[in-house]
């Protein structure tokens, strides 16, 4: 990812930093990348491996951290033979020598998804007690390997995928459904392994770091009935397809027990990105406050809670006094309803920043900073954006009614016609969205 920008040298007179919009800006994205770089997989993944096996050394995994996690298991393991294959998202590929890379769409599957996850499966078949199957799992992975289920095709996963994009549904719901019309996750690579051991190591991009939900689990034994996948889907108004209602109608079967040793390991987590950077903050010299790392809600709407923090902060010095920094992680939503027209240019983050700037009206001394920490906010090709107190008259002045783009959800538009657009480019690790909230 490129390097944090420089600070500037300005000081107040009592030897503190003079706040403004330029120093803001680059306080803010000092903090983000640091919350970023203690996730970066040749930072954290070397210790947790465990020694070399006696065997084979099979390698799989998929997410968009999962090229460069294999990258720094080579580098960790530069003497032992290994093979395997990664499935990553379009443009988040490295260079590996002895493990292949595969790249695949996101966030809805294509057939390259399919590709990978036979690659993956086919990989791990025939091996014995003294090998050892290494998973490299994070964020993005359920699209990124898809194997449908017997009786179903991809396009019944493909149409299921988007709609439940739309519906709000937070990632635990979408993967529960995911999980039980594949032939892959829910602990069904795992199986395949067997009697092989798995290390699975894990970069959390979900709330609560579920094993489960992270790329819906591919390595863990899935407890749930299909029912209650199918239970959700009915109470969010889902539309699915027959074949799809078979596979979910139909009862549980017994599930084969994982014959080969498991060991599941998460490497970075949303909570050690915000202490990172807590860290940085407090090198700029503002308190943090880490309001949690599980956030969820609808984005708008977990926007106007924390203004109302950020304001009480600025006025009363509760929960914290400034000059300070509110942290939080986790991952917000966006419904798209039949009522708000054809959806514009937006993602989670952007949104949720637009609602904070409408929350705030031009408050004096609070800046924010919401982005992706993967580098792609939804579908776009920004992390996220920045605020100031006049981003809304930037934005006016350009003519454009930061209220009607909020109910478009195209703030996307919004913050590229105010430049205020945050692009790291794909940052190679995913540990959620990171969001930062300064208060003078």
């Amino acid at each position: 990812m490129p390097s944090a920008p420089s600070f500037p040298a300005d000081r107040d007179a009592s030897g503190g930093h003079e706040w403004h919009d330029d120093s803001a800006r680059l306080a803010l994205r000092r903090i983000f990348d640091a919350a970023v770089r203690s996730a970066l997989p040749e930072r954290v993944l070397a210790r947790h491996l465990p020694p070399p096996p006696r065997g084979q050394c099979v390698v799989v995994g998929a997410g968009k951290a999962a090229a460069s996690m294999a990258a720094a298991l080579e580098q960790a393991w530069p003497d032992v033979p290994m093979r395997g294959v990664v499935v990553t998202r379009d443009g988040h590929a490295v260079p590996t020598s002895r493990i292949r890379v595969m790249e695949a769409a996101h966030p809805v599957p294509d057939s390259r998804s399919e590709d990978a996850a036979r690659a993956m499966l086919e990989a791990v078949r025939g091996l014995g007690p003294d090998d050892l199957v290494i998973a490299l799992i994070s964020g993005g992975g359920s699209a990124l390997m898809e194997l449908p289920a017997p009786g179903l095709t991809l396009a019944d996963l493909r149409e299921l995928n988007q709609a439940l994009l739309h519906s709000g549904a937070d990632i635990a719901d979408m993967n529960l459904v995911r999980r039980h019309l594949s032939d892959i996750k829910g602990g069904r690579l795992a199986m395949a392994a067997a009697p092989a051991p798995v290390l699975t190591l894990a970069i959390s991009d979900v709330p609560g770091d579920s094993p489960l939900t992270i790329a819906s689990g591919p390595t863990v034994p899935d407890p749930t009935p299909p029912a209650e996948a199918l239970a959700m889907l009915q109470r969010r108004n889902i539309a699915v397809t027959p074949r799809i209602l078979h596979a979910l109608a139909r009862p549980a079967s017994p599930r084969a027990p994982m014959q080969g040793a498991s060991r599941y390991v998460l490497i970075a987590t949303p909570m050690m990105a915000l202490k990172a950077a807590a860290d940085a903050a407090r090198d700029l010299g503002l308190t943090p406050l880490i309001l949690g790392d599980a956030l969820e809600g609808e984005s708008r709407e977990a926007a106007i809670i924390m203004a109302g923090i950020a304001q009480s902060a600025r006025h009363h010095g509760v929960p914290v006094a400034g000059p300070a920094v509110l942290l939080s992680g986790g991952e917000t939503t966006v419904t798209i309803r039949a009522h708000d027209g054809a959806p514009g240019r937006g993602g989670r983050n952007t949104e949720f920043l637009l609602s904070l700037a409408l929350g705030l009206r031009g408050e004096a001394g609070i800046w924010a900073i919401a982005g992706d920490s993967d580098g792609i906010d939804g579908t776009e090709d920004a992390a996220g954006a920045i605020i100031t107190p006049d981003t809304l008259s930037r934005a006016r002045m350009l003519g454009l009614d930061p209220r009607d783009v909020l109910r478009r959800h195209d703030s996307y538009t919004l913050f590229d016609a105010t430049g205020d657009l945050v692009r790291t480019g794909p940052t190679m690790t995913n540990v959620n969205d990171i969001r930062a909230i300064m208060v003078r």
